[in-house]
């Protein structure tokens, strides 16, 4: 049994096969496209999960999509009576849109893979699951529990901004939502908004910006925009916002109750956009704990699995895990919209077709969420040669032990090896890497490198044996979204000085023993590196840990601002000839940058539309 799945037409659109229950690939069509976010159609990402397979579509049993799109056009003009006339203008944008081309996406979709198979039988093969179910399954079936909580919370699917549903084998039942306009993930994207980063891209950026800040806003946003209760239910004040009759998030009303209009994209982050997003930041962190200590106390079910795009936001992860309502925390490496491709196959093939499920328990069924595209040494080498590079081909020992020298000696090293992840996260397969214990490798690599925002943190990759030597925790963390605080014993002690600066001023205080990866509240976005996984990282490590002591190197995605991560080896070639990255390793294949034609040299810092 084959189910493709695919999530289209919002944003991060992307593919995923499934066989007979077995992950078999999943990507973004934004990793091919090399348009961040890309919301099209993903005729590459598809292409690619069938090559992925060794079938062409007419092998594929159903073809599921991630969502119902006629309850959202329900939505669209259930909010428009509710708040009429108000809202017009943005009533009339979106009417033209729907009535052109989403109120038709079964025939739109349906048109498009008859271009691979048009004799095959679309009117039944052809399968709808509801958004939150798509993300629920995303979250429960791959994880590594028989039974479990699965809770869901992102800006809106159809109806649902956040649901609570029950896994147990391969059946799942959602028992509670919330509804639009009451969401939790708006309500963060509004202060994205306000605070000058864009929608449905820039949460992560508030959520790095936080631990900047104080949350003195904390309960301005409780006593006025949403009434929060004892568990985690809630519902906002919506005489605060404009996204269900306007154009933008946030309305005068707002404005005026935060002491101004929103932040200009490109002015100066003030110490009051970086106390707003320590109050948002607290604000979502008290309501998920709520929900989370609620759904323990209310099932008893020891184990909890998330996604939606809020589950994304890994400090409140990380709180949830320290709180210890649960036993266990599993979260969806591609908890937004790409994953949600990945839940409808996996929605399919449980609980339409009933097929049975097996589970997978070392660690999860995602396979290290390495399940993109992969090249063999031979078609890197030709590509290598096609796009001008000059490298050197060395045996896997050479390769390990030329990038672990590299990085002791401060360089910043391009690592592309096997298959691509799924998700937002550079897991140690399209990494950007460098030594933790420099205290100028977080500055370098965000403006020389990155080309982004100085304050934005870099996340470590740890040996999962070392893991709790150097951070307060002791649990698996494979895809980067569980936060902990570094250990008090690797925390540098502070001058009185250095605890009196605010705001920015903080940013290049070193605060422990692997500065470049400790943010300025001392926690740290863990990835644990497993060798059953990623062999080849896992060894990395181990040899970094052998010439310094240190299990912990500095990982971020490959590629610069506003770029997708790179995919390919021209991708990947590219990327380091348009920025300062020292040396690229790539499969076997070793590049030096000063070996390289002085020629090729991009200007890739604006290349790419700022994120």
């Amino acid at each position: 049994m084959r189910i493709l799945g695919i999530s289209a037409f919002y944003h991060d659109s992307a593919a995923a096969l499934v066989e007979d229950g077995r992950i078999v690939a999943a990507a973004q069509e934004e990793r091919f496209s090399r348009r961040k976010h890309d919301a099209g159609f993903p005729r590459a990402a598809i292409a690619y999960c069938l090559d992925a397979a060794g079938v062409g579509l007419d092998a594929v049993d159903h073809v599921a999509f991630y969502d119902k799109p006629f309850l959202k056009f329900e939505r669209l003009l259930e909010t428009y009576l509710a708040f009429a006339p108000r809202g017009f203008r943005s009533f009339a944008m979106a009417m033209p849109l729907w009535l052109k081309e989403k109120l038709f996406q079964k025939s739109l979709l349906r048109d498009e893979l008859r271009r691979h198979a048009p004799d095959f039988d679309w009117e039944n093969r052809l399968l709808f699951a509801e958004h939150h179910q798509s993300h629920a399954a995303s979250a429960f079936f791959p994880s590594p529990y028989e039974e479990a909580v699965v809770l869901t919370m992102d800006g809106v699917g159809e109806w649902a901004t956040t649901s609570l549903a029950l896994g147990r084998g391969n059946r799942l039942e959602t028992i509670r939502e919330i509804h639009f306009p009451h969401s939790l993930g708006l309500l963060y994207s509004a202060f994205t908004y306000y605070t000058g980063f864009k929608v449905n891209s820039g949460e992560y950026k508030v959520m790095g910006l936080a631990p900047y800040g104080e949350p003195k806003y904390r309960d301005a946003i409780l006593d006025n925009l949403i009434d929060l209760k004892e568990d985690g239910s809630f519902r906002l004040d919506m005489d605060y916002f404009d996204y269900c009759t306007g154009l933008t998030m946030t309305n005068r009303r707002f404005d005026d109750l935060f002491g101004g209009p929103p932040r200009p994209s490109e002015e100066w982050v003030e110490q009051r956009d970086m106390d707003l997003a320590a109050s948002i930041q607290a604000v979502t962190e008290e309501v998920v704990s709520r929900l989370t200590r609620a759904i323990a106390k209310e099932t008893g079910i020891p184990n909890l699995c998330l996604a939606g795009g809020v589950a994304l936001n890994c400090v409140a992860n990380g709180k949830v895990l320290r709180d210890g309502a649960f036993d266990g925390i599993w979260v969806q490496p591609a908890a937004g919209d790409a994953g949600g491709a990945l839940g409808a196959a996996l929605a399919a093939t449980h609980l339409f077709k009933g097929e049975a499920r097996h589970v997978a328990t070392q660690p999860d069924a995602m396979q290290g969420s390495y399940l993109g595209p992969e090249f063999e040494q031979r078609e890197i080498e030709r590509r290598l040669e096609a796009a001008g590079g000059r490298f050197e081909t060395v045996a896997d020992d050479d390769l390990i032990a030329t990038v672990a020298d590299a990085l002791a000696d401060g360089q910043a090293v391009g690592w592309y090896q096997g298959r691509m992840e799924f998700g937002p996260r550079a897991l140690g397969a399209r990494s950007i890497l460098g030594d933790p214990r420099s205290p100028t490798m977080q500055k370098m690599l965000n403006l020389k490198i990155k080309y982004r925002e100085s304050f934005r943190p870099f996340a470590p990759s740890v040996l999962r044996e070392d893991v709790a030597d150097w951070f307060e925790m002791d649990c698996d963390s494979p895809y980067m979204l569980l936060v902990a605080d570094v250990k008090k014993e690797r925390q540098r002690e502070m001058t009185a000085d250095e605890e009196a600066l605010f705001g920015i001023d903080k940013l290049n205080v070193v605060r422990s023993e692997i500065p470049a990866v400790t943010h300025v509240d001392h926690s740290a976005r863990i990835q644990t590196v497993h060798a059953e996984t990623n062999p080849r990282y896992h060894a990395l490590l181990s040899a970094f840990k052998a010439r310094t002591g240190c299990p912990v190197v500095v990982n971020t995605s490959f590629n610069v601002r506003g770029e997708p991560i790179v995919c390919t080896p021209e991708d990947a070639f590219n990327c380091f000839m348009g920025c300062e990255l020292d040396l690229l390793a790539i499969g076997n294949c070793i590049l030096q940058k000063e070996d390289q034609d002085p020629a090729l040299k991009r200007d890739y810092k604006d290349a790419f539309e700022p994120d």
